[in-house]
């Protein structure tokens, strides 16, 4: 088959469309026929060489994809060789096919199109995981989301205006922040005009945000503890601000607060499943009943991969890049 290879560290063009061996199904497997992959901001961390995916996985970039199960490996139940799925991968998706283990893969919500599904798993997963079972995000609370028109923003937005909560978001442009007030959001910063902290505490009477889920990690740290409210929970999924800074404990103390630092690409499979089972338990609802939907900015040809992680890198774009097969 052919999949996109990083053929060195660095920029978007090291991005190879090239032949690598095909999967097979192990057991507790399945093999999918890709239709499409979603791009996410790990992938370019992979291809620069700062993030290698976990022992055993394929060394291409692809956290998430959708397409048709091909195969089916011994001690798999409830899969079929035809059925329209898309999948949580620990890597592998920008490719033809990709094998994973049965407990990461979906069915395609009714009303989804095969393609845009691809859109979900990654993006769903993560917020799932980490604003509602990891923060305990609860109706009546404020959820202030770093990054509101990314994929993962466009879906905390829409999830935790859906369960009954108050959203807050930042994000570099108005025209951004324009497409977050259309999925529900209510407190819309600009992070270059304004600064969060006192939007958020004069926009919440001085209650600060309940939740803060957050992809900068050291840069904001200071500035999101400032900006908690009293049993106030920090949620850590990204550094792009750094990933060494220092804590003030008083103030943290002050807040009653809680800082937790998550990942999801390197869990064990049982806690990956376990996340899978309790979005499409919570989350797919909501998409079938279109209270929540993929939002898709752009889609290219798998081969033209380089041009979606350039556009991932300018951050140009509002919800998730995909390619296609």
């Amino acid at each position: 088959m052919r999949a996109i290879t990083i053929s060195a560290p660095g920029g978007p063009d090291v991005l190879t469309w090239t032949e690598v061996d095909d999967p097979t199904a192990a057991p507790g497997e399945v093999v999918i026929r890709v239709a499409a992959a979603g791009v996410n901001r790990a992938d370019v961390l992979q291809r620069m060489g700062n993030y290698n995916p976990p022992p055993g996985s394929p060394t291409w970039p692809g956290l998430e994809c959708s397409g048709v199960i091909e195969s089916v490996g011994p001690d798999v139940l409830g899969w079929s060789v035809g059925d329209e799925v898309c999948a949580l991968l620990s890597g592998g998706g920008y490719a033809e096919r990709v094998a994973v283990p049965a407990g990461q893969v979906f069915p395609v919500p009714a009303g989804v199109d095969l393609i845009t599904a691809a859109a979900l798993p990654e993006v769903a997963c993560t917020v799932w995981s980490n604003v509602f079972m990891t923060a305990g995000l609860q109706a009546g609370e404020t959820l202030l989301v770093h990054g509101g028109s990314s994929g993962i923003g466009t879906m905390a937005i829409q999830l935790a205006v859906a369960l009954g909560a108050r959203v807050a978001v930042t994000a570099g442009s108005n025209a951004k922040l324009e497409r977050c007030a259309e999925l529900g959001a209510s407190i819309l910063i600009n992070y270059r005009d304004d600064d969060f902290v006192e939007r958020i505490q004069a926009d919440t009477e001085g209650h600060g945000a309940d939740v803060i889920l957050d992809v900068m990690g050291a840069s904001y740290l200071a500035r999101n503890i400032s900006a908690l409210a009293i049993n106030g929970r920090i949620v850590i999924i990204g550094l792009m601000g750094g990933a060494t800074a220092e804590i003030n404990l008083g103030a943290l103390l002050g807040k009653r607060g809680a800082v937790h630092a998550t990942t999801l690409r390197a869990r064990p499979l049982a806690e990956k499943a376990e996340i899978v089972r309790r979005t499409r338990e919570v989350v797919w609802p909501l998409v079938e009943a279109r209270l929540v939907q993929p939002v898709v900015d752009s889609t290219f040809a798998m081969a033209d991969a380089a041009q979606a992680h350039a556009l991932m890198e300018a951050s140009t774009h509002v919800g998730k890049i995909l390619l296609t097969l």
